[in-house]
This record gives structure tokens, sequence and C-alpha cells, in this order.
């Protein structure tokens, strides 16, 4: 229950973040955010589940939209390049 009360104060601390203005479009801010989730996801996993994970996983990816785009899209560029 710990680690679910800690996600929640997580993502209103992301929505809060997004609704300041920032001059760096947010990506220091991130950078910091997903530092953060990333040990909270794993600590929800481990004492709630992988479905709890899963849905925590898609609430943090909701909200941090830009870094997981830039992620697929450089996945994409690497394994997926058009043959020659």
């Amino acid at each position: 229950m710990t680690s679910l009360t800690l996600v929640f104060i997580w993502l209103i601390a992301a929505n809060v973040i997004a609704a300041i203005p920032s001059k760096h479009k947010h990506w220091p801010q991130a950078y910091v955010l997903i530092a953060l989730g990333l040990p909270l996801l794993f600590y929800v996993v481990r004492e709630n589940g992988i479905w709890t994970g899963l849905l925590v996983l898609l609430a943090a990816a909701s909200l941090l939209r830009w870094p997981v785009i830039y992620l697929f899209r450089w996945l994409r560029s690497i394994f997926w390049r058009a043959p020659e």
C-alpha cells in the first residue's frame, strides 16, 4: 500500500510540474521524474504484482509521452532500418 501512495504522490507532482511553464520544454524535470519513477515502478511490482505495475507504467507513460515517443523512434532507427 505504501508503494501506491508514493505513486499517487509522484503522479500529482508530475501533473504540477507539467502545469508550470518551462523554457527547456520540461526535459530536465522529465529526467528527474524518470529517475524517481523507475525504482518506484519496481517497488510497486514487488509489493502489488505485475498487473498493478503495468497500470502504473501506462499511467506514467501517458504523462511522460514524449520521452516514450523518442525512445521508440530511437529503437526503430536501430532495429528497423530500411534495406539498402
